[in-house]
């Protein structure tokens, strides 16, 4: 079997927002529409106080919330592991926004530009489907399926990888198949520490995070409950 999952460095990522960008061009987002973000908060106790820039979106659950309420049958998850949208079946409802414990969802009612009136490049990218529908990140499941028709290795070949995984300047993000156990990501998270967001819910986060440094307030736990925190006031 295959498992998509990323993988995200906290220790390297430096809170650039390449990534959001990257993320933004390659699926043409309306103004105000996030896919792939970046938090930025505190962890510690003063004076032993530092900064850590904590990428977040969907997280591709091996449960999913979302999917559970949509009355439709809009959102399904993949064999691999990747949560989609059917934007035909989608009515709209926001069910899956209400439902999902990560704020990874998004709907916008009519077409907006980032300038008022669409420029060139806005208008041919324009895509009237995903108005009035539930919208989130995908992890590019385009190029993951393009490259895979074409020979190529998601995570390892930037063809079949996320945008958001080839744009970091820092390359705190690795993307690739957690059920392989030679795969960038599953090395990874066997040589650190590593957790994931709100994983008492049992959903299953497809989304890593690496963190090994010390912590003086409870370690790893500490540090995803900040994030969660964080995640809850952005």
């Amino acid at each position: 079997m295959t498992r998509w999952a990323m993988v995200a460095d906290l220790r390297r990522c430096v809170g650039c927002q390449t990534c959001t960008a990257s993320c933004k061009h390659a699926n043409a987002t309306p103004p105000g529409v996030q896919w792939r973000r970046v938090l930025d908060i505190e962890v510690g106790e003063y004076p032993d106080v530092k900064r850590a820039f904590v990428p977040v979106g969907c997280q591709h659950c091996e449960d999913p919330p979302c999917m559970h309420v949509c009355p439709t049958t809009a959102t399904r998850k993949r064999p691999d592991g990747i949560v989609t949208i059917d934007y035909d079946l989608c009515i709209g409802c926001a069910y899956c926004a209400v439902a999902c414990p990560y704020q990874a969802r998004y709907k916008t009612q009519r077409a907006t530009f980032a300038y008022g009136k669409p420029a060139a490049h806005e208008s041919k990218r324009h895509d009237p489907d995903r108005l009035a529908v539930a919208t989130k990140c995908t992890f590019c499941v385009d190029r993951i399926d393009a490259g895979l028709a074409t020979g190529k290795t998601p995570g390892v070949d930037p063809e079949a990888t996320p945008a958001c995984v080839n744009a970091c300047i820092a390359q705190a993000l690795t993307f690739g198949d957690l059920d392989n156990p030679d795969s960038n990501v599953s090395k990874l998270l066997a040589s650190n520490q590593h957790f994931r967001m709100h994983e008492e819910l049992g959903t299953g986060p497809g989304f890593h995070y690496l963190w090994d440094q010390a912590l003086p307030t409870g370690g790893i736990p500490a540090l995803a409950r900040l994030v969660e925190e964080a995640m809850d006031l952005a």
